[in-house]
Formats: C-alpha cells, structure tokens, sequence
C-alpha cells in the first residue's frame, strides 16, 4: 500500500510516497480502508520538527489523526465488520487510570493521538471507530475528530449556550471555523477575526455575527469591546492573544485555549485577571461520545463542515504547504 510518510522533519518538503506491507488486524483491531483523512497543525508541527512526540529516530514516520472510510477487516474480539463506514476517535488512552475511570477520558494520565491515517489502508482500535451514516461524506467526516471535536469540547468547558457572546480570534483555520459553526448551533453570537477581509466574508456566510480585520492585538481589544463584553473566549492562537481574550472578557468570563499557533508563552496582566474572576482553562480534544454528538448533527443537517481542499494521496506535501502558508479557510483533506 501507499502512504505519505515523513521522511526529513524540514516542513512540506519532508514528505515522500512510500510503499509499505499491506497491514493485517490483530486482537481488537480493523484495517480501514482510508477515503480521507484530513490534516491539522498538530502533524504540520511534526514535519517541522517542533514536536515532542515525534523525533527523528521514528522516521520514515506516517502521521494522519482524522481517518473516515471503510472497514477493510476486522480482527478478532470486534463490533465492526468489512464494509461498514466509519470515522476514527484518534484518542489514545490507558483505560485504567483515575480519569478513564472517572472521566472525561481525554484528561488520562498517559493521553496520546493516533497516528498513520495517511495511508491507503489503516490500522486502528476497532472499539475507536464511530459509525457513519451514509449521508455524512468521507471528507465532512474526516474533518471532524480534531478541529470540530476539539471546538466543541472548548464550547462545553467555557459552557457557551444560547445568547452568550463567543470571542474567536483566528476564526478562520480549522479550530477556528468550526468554533465559529458550533456557536451558532447552540444559538450563541460569535466575533471572529482574520487579516482577510475575503475570508471574514465567508465566515459571515457560516453565522459568524460580527468580523474583525486585523492581527493587532490593540486594534482587537477595541473592536471586540466596541460590540460587547464577551462571555467565553476560543482560543487556539495563544501567545499574544490571551491577554486580547482577557480584556474583552466580561467579569467572571471563561477563556479556553488549545493550541499554539501564534507562540508558546502568554503573558497577561494578573490584577485584572484576578480582579475580575475570570478563568484560563486548557483543553485538548474532546470524547469519544462528543464525536457521535458531531456526526449526528452533520447527518441531521445542522452542520455542515469547511472543507477548504481536497487532495491526492501523491501532494499531500502541497496540502501542507497551503497550512504552512495560511491560505487555508476550514480543512484541508487528503483522499488517498
């Protein structure tokens, strides 16, 4: 079989088709035969080299966290057989530490991602594969188990429902989006920003209810408070962009962050932080059950996923150099 492996951590040019044995399932396992899988920051940072979970000494390495398609062979000890469609829950867990037991399962002590969705075939946890509808595309599903997952799970741990004002800086990347998507499903107000004036026209498209033209952190903090105080800020930008969530937040107001795009240090002034109760709370994917949640609402027509690109398994390396540019609006989807 094929994939697209990385082979030098040096960015897009790091990437090369390779053959590989066709797999085989072991014990609770499927080989799925992979019609998208969408990429994310998370495997751009790992072609870059700027990963801790991925060095040099794993190469050629094959990454991919978002895999949809079809059950190829399952494995002894399964619920799936050949031909059902899925999407995978790239959740690795333990199982049996404190929050496994306890929940929710992606705070376990030994959290971890799968990895080797860019490939023709995969093989993956069968009990991690959530069913899909054939009214759900291979390319909206795949969409889903990073951006869409990890959005939805930040909207319930800020718990962001109906009339509050949600602040999204960075709208327009895949977190971005689908935190933008996700606002207006549960019927909240959404401010979101980009330096595109093209690419905040398609946001308003989405239901994005106020857009802001700008990167500076200054020019920001106006804007946003000139439309009101916001109720929950969905960050997956950091550095300099915490402080912005903070001033426009009201008293008492929620900040969620998950990623780090824009620098891995935030500073912030600590006075009205405390002053104002305000809450700073990290987030990393969602569950497994919040997965099922997305795909109904996608096959309920409530939601309908960006997907800004798709391409062969062949230029994988374009479609990181498209992320690596930032002239991405939504997913961008491999479909080997």
């Amino acid at each position: 079989m094929r994939t697209a492996a990385f082979t030098e951590l040096v960015g897009p040019d790091g990437v090369e088709v390779l053959e590989r044995d066709a797999p085989s399932p072991g014990e609770g396992e499927a080989v799925v035969d992979v019609r998208a899988c969408s990429i994310n920051h998370h495997d751009l940072w790992i072609l870059e080299g700027d990963s801790a979970m991925v060095g040099e000494d794993v190469l050629p390495f094959v990454s991919g966290l978002d895999v949809a398609g079809v059950v190829e062979e399952a494995g002894p000890g399964t619920a799936v057989e050949a031909g059902d469609r899925v999407v995978l829950c790239p959740n690795e867990t333990c199982g049996v530490c404190r929050y496994c037991r306890e929940g929710p399962e992606n705070l376990c002590e030994q959290f971890s991602l799968y990895h080797g969705g860019l490939a023709e075939l995969a093989t993956v946890e069968a009990a991690r594969l959530v069913p899909l509808p054939d009214s759900v595309s291979f390319a909206a599903a795949a969409a889903l188990p990073t951006a869409y997952l990890t959005a939805w799970h930040m909207m319930h741990r800020a718990d962001v429902g109906a009339g509050d004002l949600v602040f999204v800086p960075g709208a327009t990347g895949g977190v971005g989006v689908a935190a933008v998507q996700l606002a207006d499903v549960v019927g909240a107000k959404s401010i979101g920003t980009s330096t595109s004036a093209e690419k905040l026209d398609r946001l308003a498209d989405l239901g994005c209810d106020h857009r802001v033209e700008t990167a500076d952190p200054e020019e920001m903090v106006e804007a946003v408070r000139a439309v009101g105080e916001v109720d929950a800020t969905l960050n997956h930008l950091a550095g300099e962009y915490v402080e912005v969530g903070l001033k426009v937040m009201r008293r008492g107001g929620t900040q969620v962050v998950c990623g780090r795009t824009a620098g891995r240090k935030s500073e912030f002034g600590a006075a009205p932080f405390f002053l104002g109760h305000q809450e700073i709370l990290g987030s990393t994917m969602g569950t497994q059950p919040e997965l099922e949640t997305l795909v109904s609402l996608v096959a309920d027509g409530e939601l309908d996923p960006v997907v800004g690109g798709t391409y062969p398994l062949e230029e994988t390396d374009e479609a990181f150099r498209a992320m690596a540019d930032r002239t991405v609006f939504g997913k961008l989807v491999v479909e080997p």
